[in-house]
C-alpha cells in the first residue's frame, strides 16, 4: 500500500470512529438486525428504511473496535440513497476489496471513501472486524433473518 493510501486509511478510520454517521436507533425502521463477531465481540445493530427500492435511511448502533465502527459509519453515508441494487453491488465491491480480490488503487474512482479499507486485506484479523456490517446490512436486503454472525 502506498504511503498516501495509508494515510487515508488512517484519517478516514480514526475520522469515523471517534464522529460516527448516522449513529443512532431508528425509530420507524423497516429491518433492524443484529450482526455478532463472537471473536472480537463486536455487536451491532442495523437499522433500516427501504421505499420503492431506494435505501431512504440506515443507521446502527452497538459498539466495536474502531475498524468495525469506521465500517459501518462510512457504510451508513454511502448507502443512503442508494438503490436496493445498487447497496448490494457496493456489498460486493467493499467485500472484494477487505479480501484483497479488488486492487484498490485501480479502483479509487469507484470506491470513494470505501479505498480507505483497502489496507485491511493485510490483516486477515481485521476482515471481519470491517465487513461485520456490511454483511449485516446484506442480510437484511436479502432475508427475513433478524441476527446475523461472522462465524
Amino acid at each position: 500500500m502506498n504511503p498516501e493510501l495509508k494515510e487515508l486509511y488512517q484519517e478516514v478510520i480514526l475520522d469515523h470512529n471517534k464522529s460516527p454517521r448516522n449513529f443512532r436507533v431508528m425509530e420507524d425502521a423497516d429491518r433492524k438486525i443484529e450482526g455478532f463477531n463472537p471473536l472480537c465481540g463486536d455487536h451491532y445493530v442495523v437499522y433500516l428504511k427501504v421505499r420503492d427500492g431506494v435505501v431512504q435511511d440506515l443507521s446502527f448502533t452497538g459498539s466495536g473496535c474502531a475498524i468495525s465502527k469506521a465500517s459501518a459509519s462510512v457504510m451508513s453515508s454511502i448507502v443512503k440513497g442508494k438503490s436496493v441494487q445498487e447497496a448490494e453491488l457496493l456489498f460486493e465491491k467493499f467485500h472484494q476489496l477487505v479480501m484483497g480480490d479488488l486492487n484498490g488503487e485501480a479502483n479509487a474512482e469507484s470506491l470513494g471513501k470505501l479505498i480507505a479499507f483497502a489496507g485491511v486485506s493485510e490483516f486477515p484479523a481485521r476482515v471481519k472486524c470491517a465487513s461485520l456490517a456490511w454483511h449485516t446490512l446484506h442480510t437484511a436486503l436479502t432475508s427475513n433473518e433478524e441476527q446475523v454472525s461472522t462465524e
